[in-house]
């Protein structure tokens, strides 16, 4: 066990919208809320997965919907825990044991230090994700079989509710309704689980990592290069591309930011280009015509002098980035990983490829 102090909060804001592959929300409203909520009511706990007990129970909190929202429509603040104590009644749990975030994200993996902070809980060391994917479904837990309800939904103006469905996919499709007449964005908490469920099915040490890939990020002692090297080393990564964003197609649509960017090259990759999609976070890359990397591996833009994580709510023509590709977790890899949030459950017309078997017919840099 340890605490996390307003240092390791900003590193891990950093490091976890950047595992967010482009989504999970603004990483720069996330760590506002985070570090307000530990400056009222103290340090964090953070326990790994082997401190925990499996009869103990935890619930997660999240925010659903188009990130680009975020925007505009700032979170009130206490909504999060509000729906988190909703849930916690609706089950019948007087004690709580802590929580978790679902995905890494720039907000999704604040809001549980927001709701720890608030109620005195601890925070464990994983997720559901180990990346952020833009559907309830996308979840290591759903993999392994647990139920997304009991689940509760919350918005900024006080309206709250329960769902209990059949199957997860149906948990995704009534509170995704739920959430565009919210507003587009909305606060849940589901996927409640025990210790034993959290050890099997739960990415592990996936706060730990976002601080580390934060701290290289962060870090005024070594050059853009220097850092871009050590991040390569410590995901098993790729930098795919180095370009200019000339052109950007997006949309917020059924409670999606929906589109697709076009890079120029330059350094590097002069005279190259490469085409990112994206539903919230980057699923395709395509360099010169020919897929580089896709989902369920990991697509991110970084800021290519600071190399400060790109959200695709940020995306602008004329800022240059570099495109680096990391591989999914392993729970990503198996049949129904694919199947869930392979390239062709987002309607692309392609075979899972691991990005270190598509690296290899092209040029591209890795340590």
């Amino acid at each position: 066990m340890r605490y996390l102090d307003k240092v390791a909060i900003e590193h891990i804001a950093i490091g976890a919208a950047f595992l967010g592959t482009g989504g999970g929300g603004d990483p720069y409203i996330g760590k506002l809320m985070a570090l307000s909520a530990i400056e009222k009511n103290g340090p964090v706990r953070l326990y790994s997965v082997d401190e925990i007990e499996d009869e103990d129970f935890f619930i997660p909190a999240a925010m659903m919907g188009a990130p680009s929202v975020l925007i505009e429509k700032f979170p009130r603040g206490d909504e999060f825990v509000k729906v988190f104590q909703k849930l916690a009644k609706y089950l019948g749990k007087e004690k709580i044991t802590g929580t978790y975030p679902m995905e890494a994200g720039g907000v999704n993996s604040m809001i549980p230090i927001v709701v720890a902070a608030q109620l005195g809980l601890p925070l464990i060391d994983c997720d559901g994700m180990g990346r952020a994917f833009p559907e309830l479904q996308m979840v290591t837990f759903h993999l392994d079989g647990i139920s997304a309800t009991p689940m509760a939904i919350s918005d900024e103006k006080g309206n709250i509710g329960i769902f209990e469905t059949i199957d997860n996919k149906w948990t995704e499709r009534i509170a995704r309704s739920a959430t565009v007449e919210m507003g587009a964005s909305a606060l849940v908490s589901l996927y409640p689980t025990t210790g034993a469920q959290v050890k099997k099915s739960g990415v592990h040490h996936i706060i730990t990592l976002s601080e580390k890939v934060g701290e290289i990020i962060a870090s005024k002692d070594k050059d853009a290069n220097e850092k871009l090297q050590e991040l390569l080393r410590l995901v098993s990564g790729y930098e795919l591309f180095q370009g200019k964003i000339v052109d950007v197609i997006r949309e917020t649509k059924g409670g999606f930011n929906l589109g697709k960017m076009n890079l120029e090259g330059i350094e590097g990759n002069k005279d190259e280009n490469m085409k990112v999609h994206f539903q919230n976070e980057n699923l395709i890359a395509e360099k010169n015509d020919q897929v580089v990397g896709m989902t369920p591996d990991l697509i991110c833009l970084v800021d290519y002098e600071t190399l400060l994580p790109v959200t695709t709510e940020s995306l602008k023509y004329g800022k240059r980035v570099r495109v680096i590709g990391l591989p999914a977790h392993e729970k990503w890899r198996t049949e129904k990983g694919i199947e869930t949030a392979g390239p062709k459950y987002f309607g692309y017309d392609y075979e899972y490829v691991p990005i270190e078997e598509l690296v290899k017919k092209v040029v591209v840099k890795h340590v």
